[in-house]
């Protein structure tokens, strides 16, 4: 395929892929019943079903607007040839070519991030504002952007860095030494996420004694998990949203707990939502999930490395000459496809697990409580009851409320 084929293929992927999104978006929008039907009449009020309704199609709108101006610049770039030109433009000023690289994705990610911060700032101050969500300050938008930038520059940089130098050492061979580098850091980033990159953003606090406390440290023996810590986040100084999760891997494991989560919920469905969590290790989810995740990842390297060294693909994006950074920022929208298919079956594979959690939950400590921690959680972040079965096939990680209901009722 010559470089005008392959850039009408980059356009024709990135195109149909907008589209075919924003029909599922369409559909799911759509299936939202108006009247509070029965079923539901023992979770939502009417006051709170209509402002679900409010606030998903304010979210369809917005996200209609920032996708459609996403999805024109992303054409309009692409098919003017500016990547090949901007290419040209950084080496006017840098010889090195794993710098150029650098400097070509560094540029492009900051540039992204300013252009979409106007969108950002009204999403987080007038959308969620709007339906009592947002407890961001602007202080805290400006740290939280800074600090953001600076995990970029650390962390990412040093992983395309390491990226390009392995590929310049070992040419198409070098997917097998990243796919080792990548995996260890993902395995890394499990282990110490809640130690080392969380509080950069949020203030961890050890839950005090108490009665929970003591309800989780005695549930937590009774089913033989490593509990070590228990810690409060305060989530509430962004969002009024909650949730819960525990980090780490081998013996020792991290509960924590949003401070909004504790507010809302009684002790027991604190607990039982801490028993879902716990389920999750229990079916061995976590590492089960890693190893998907590296072999994925092998799988997404080895097909990388049969691309990114074709000049006819910078060609495509404008460039005078090969240079890496075009064709991997080109391998991004032709791997799509595949890693849009490997994404639907991960979800299908996360919704089973979420089945199988709720199930060890309610085996273990009481399916009724679970059910009313699931129930306030949707009111409370006004969730969509009716999604679309289609919407939710491609774009769901966890089943429906109603399905997960269902489920545990089926079951006992």
């Amino acid at each position: 395929m010559d470089a005008k084929g392959i850039l009408i293929l980059l356009l024709a992927i990135l195109s149909f892929d907008f589209i075919f999104n924003k029909i599922l978006e369409y559909l799911n929008i759509k299936s939202m019943k108006e009247e509070l039907p029965e079923e539901v009449k023992g979770i939502y009020d009417e006051e709170k079903y209509k402002k679900s309704i409010a606030y998903a199609r304010v979210n369809n709108k917005f996200g209609l607007l920032t996708s459609t101006f996403s999805f024109i610049l992303s054409f309009s770039l692409l098919a003017s040839g500016f990547f090949g030109w901007f290419d040209e433009i950084v080496r006017n000023y840098i010889s090195t070519e794993i710098f150029v690289s650098l400097t070509f994705f560094g540029v492009l990610f900051l540039a992204s991030d300013i252009i979409n911060i106007p969108f950002q700032i009204y999403d987080t101050f007038v959308n969620e504002e709007k339906f009592g969500f947002n407890k961001t300050t602007p202080k805290t938008f400006i740290l939280d952007k800074l600090k953001g930038y600076l995990l970029a520059v650390i962390l990412g940089g040093l992983i395309l860095f390491v990226l390009l130098k392995l590929i310049t050492l070992f040419g198409p061979g070098f997917w097998i030494y990243f796919w080792i580098v990548i995996s260890i850091f993902i395995l890394f980033m499990n282990m110490f996420y809640t130690s080392l990159i969380l509080p950069l953003f949020n203030k961890l606090t050890p839950l005090e004694d108490g009665e929970l406390k003591d309800e989780i440290e005695q549930y937590s023996k009774r089913v033989k998990f490593p509990l070590d810590n228990i810690f409060v986040i305060d989530g509430s100084k962004r969002s009024a949203k909650s949730n819960a999760f525990f980090s780490g891997i081998g013996k020792k494991k991290k509960i924590v707990l949003y401070d909004t989560l504790i507010e809302n919920h009684s002790k027991e469905e604190l607990v039982a939502i801490l028993a879902h969590e716990v389920g999750h290790f229990k079916k061995k989810h976590i590492i089960s999930g890693y190893v998907l995740s590296v072999l994925q990842t092998g799988f997404t390297l080895f097909i990388m490395s049969l691309i990114i060294f074709n000049p006819t693909i910078s060609a495509a994006l404008g460039g005078s000459q090969m240079a890496i950074h075009l064709n991997l920022l080109a391998f991004g929208i032709l791997y799509s496809p595949i890693s849009n298919f490997l994404g639907v079956f991960m979800n299908v594979l996360s919704r089973k697990n979420e089945f199988e959690a709720d199930a060890f939950a309610r085996d273990t400590y009481g399916g009724g409580f679970l059910q009313e921690a699931l129930k306030k959680l949707s009111v409370d972040n006004l969730s969509n009851l009716f999604p679309h079965p289609a919407y939710v096939f491609f774009n769901y990680s966890h089943p429906p409320l109603l399905k997960r209901l269902g489920a545990m009722m089926d079951k006992g």
